[in-house]
């Protein structure tokens, strides 16, 4: 080694700082295509593997290659599990953002660099560790290709040895990330050594973060949002897929193909027992999905803004002639194109009164990959209930990222149909009118094609009660008023939501999706550090239920908590609220495409009760 090249490390605070155990945020910053994500996604296992709570971030451009991608790693001895705002230890690969990532940094943070890059000048508060990527990556492969796909697995050997991750875990877990690929394993594993090696040779340890084994993670499963809806759609019984690609929606439909293709089979024919089709657009794919629908088939589809821009008006057919339908929006950041790879909250208000004239749909609003799970079941016998189309609301964050979860319980409760004629109902009724309220819940009772039963006209044009073509205006107007009472019975039968009411706290936050993360941890700022108590309301369905408005009478104000602009849920919540409600509300909004962090709330909520 030179004399430039010990120069090159001696960057060495004057004292020691102390450690900080399981509770720091890793972010690798390198180029989209160059191979990362295997090295990330074994970072991540490795850490989980080790019983700390984890979660893992991934922020890519939506080109195909060469844009810079940041992945980031929380760990968490508290389990939290929300983006942590300030990033503790960088490894900077991509040389177009490597100066301003180390710039913004906050003082104390540890930087891993790629040696030509030359960084340790930019800063005097920061811990950098240079690492001759090249150099140790020609030792290893010859192969031009092949080093630059494993290059990357040479910071999980560096970041093993400087944050003491167990070498073993991270072997099971490239082993689980790679599977029988045995030569591919070799090689990164020789990567991962030559990583290794290098750091105990040549880094000294002199930042204060460091990984060590915990236990709150056993029996627990890496899965992400769209993968665990996938499954919740396989053991609700989909028969009907009908899709279109689209970013970040794509991997729920492709996953769901997998199982369907390995596990809905005639088992004497072998032959397919559902039936997937790739539309031209998402206009006919849900168009495909009524149609189904119609027929009885239990039927889906996803998408993300703008595709749900286009299904506006086969929604409302859904919603006019009363077809079942489950759409999944994994909403990503608009207007038009937007941002594709970002995440955001931005569909709620589209999504609830989607398509022409006086619309209303009920949407489910998942949380957590086991909610994507139980709400893609959910959803269904929500749509066959009250037969129309029901939105899972999911988003980026929640769909495309590894979280942490209990292992899915194998359903046991039956399907609900919902309200299909039979011999015994048609005797009791005595005759079939398709659009007839007679339970006073607004549903009325449906045929399919084929099932013996009377048919009908399925009529997105105006209709009176027998499904007859009509533009009296009392039929339209009795068929509008049945409609709403039954969005009233929809408030009986969606998820209700989960209320945490704090002894002696006058405020209470109001938030959804993936947003409740950055809230449980706010709200734990601003008890340890304000001495601030709060309620808490996590809505989980729409329509809104009682407990929604016994909340907010509780309180004195009430900060409604969401990733949009222009405050969607809170807006929603105004509709219904009465004057003396509204005027406890107050909006807190977040909507830059990365995913809500706890400390962005804290601070706002203190600048609004400031004000107050």
């Amino acid at each position: 080694m030179s004399v430039t090249d010990v120069a090159e490390q001696e960057v060495v605070p004057q004292s020691r700082p102390e450690r900080i155990v399981n509770d720091f945020a890793i972010q690798v910053a390198t180029v989209n295509g160059s191979g990362s994500q295997t090295a990330n996604l074994v970072l991540l296992r490795s850490i989980f593997q080790m019983g700390v709570p984890v979660s893992g971030k991934n922020m890519f451009p939506s080109n195909i290659a060469g844009l810079p991608t940041w992945y980031t790693i929380r760990a968490s001895a508290k389990g939290y599990v929300g983006r942590k705002k300030e990033v503790d230890f960088l490894v900077a690969m991509n040389p177009e953002t490597a100066k301003e990532d180390v710039l913004t940094l906050p003082p104390g943070a540890a930087v891993v660099y790629d040696e030509p890059l030359k960084l340790k000048d930019l800063r005097t508060d920061l811990v950098f560790y240079p690492v001759p990527f090249d150099k140790i990556v020609g030792g290893i492969t010859h192969d031009a290709k092949l080093r630059r796909l494993v290059r990357n697995m040479i910071y999980d050997g560096v970041l093993s040895r400087l944050l003491s991750i167990d070498r073993e875990q991270m072997e099971q877990a490239l082993r689980k990330q790679l599977g029988k690929k045995e030569k591919a394993i070799a090689l990164n594993m020789g990567a991962l050594t030559a990583g290794y090696d290098y750091a105990e040779a040549n880094l000294p340890k002199q930042d204060p973060f460091v990984i060590e084994p915990m236990n709150k993670t056993q029996g627990m499963i890496l899965i992400e949002g769209n993968a665990a809806a996938a499954i919740g759609c396989l053991m609700a019984g989909v028969t009907f897929v009908g899709w279109y690609p689209i970013t970040p929606s794509s991997s729920l439909c492709e996953s769901l193909i997998d199982y369907l293709k390995k596990y809905r089979r005639d088992p004497e024919t072998g032959k397919s027992t559902y039936a997937v089709i790739q539309a031209e657009d998402e206009i006919a794919a849900l168009g495909m999905v009524i149609g189904a629908g119609w027929m009885g088939a239990r039927a889906m589809t996803s998408t993300a803004g703008p595709g749900l821009s286009l299904m506006a008006e086969f929604t409302g057919l859904g919603y006019y002639a009363e077809v079942p339908a489950v759409i999944f929006d994994i909403q990503r950041c608009g207007p038009s194109t937007g941002l594709p790879t970002r995440t955001g909250q931005q569909d709620i208000l589209p999504a609830a009164v989607l398509s022409h004239g006086d619309t209303k749909h009920p949407m489910l609003l998942p949380s957590s990959v086991a909610e994507c799970y139980t709400m893609a079941m959910d959803a269904f016998d929500l749509a066959e209930r009250l037969q129309t189309p029901v939105f899972v609301m999911s988003d980026l964050d929640l769909g495309m990222n590894a979280w942490m979860a209990q292992p899915f319980a194998y359903p046991t409760r039956p399907l609900d149909r919902g309200k299909r004629l039979d011999a015994a109902a048609l005797a009791r009724l005595g005759e079939f009118a398709r659009y007839r309220d007679v339970d006073g819940d607004g549903i009325p009772y449906r045929t399919v094609p084929g099932d013996g039963m009377p048919a009908y006209f399925t009529r997105g044009s105006g209709h009176n009660e027998l499904a007859q073509y009509s533009e009296r205006a009392d039929d339209y107007a009795n068929n509008l008023d049945r409609l709403a009472r039954k969005f009233e019975t929809a408030r009986t039968l969606v998820p209700r939501p989960e209320v945490d009411l704090e002894s002696g706290a006058t405020i209470g936050l109001i938030g959804y999706g993936t947003s409740h993360w950055a809230i449980v941890e706010s709200r734990d700022q601003l008890r340890s550090e304000q001495g601030l108590k709060t309620s808490y309301l996590r809505l989980r369905g729409y329509p809104f239920t009682p407990e929604v408005m016994d909340f907010i009478d509780r309180c004195d104000r009430v900060y409604v908590v969401e990733q949009n602009r222009d405050g969607q849920m809170f807006s929603l919540l105004r509709m219904e609220c009465t004057p003396a409600q509204v005027e406890k509300l107050r909006s807190v909004r977040h909507y830059v495409g990365l995913p809500l962090d706890g400390r962005s709330v804290t601070t706002e909520l203190l600048k609004e009760e400031q004000g107050s």
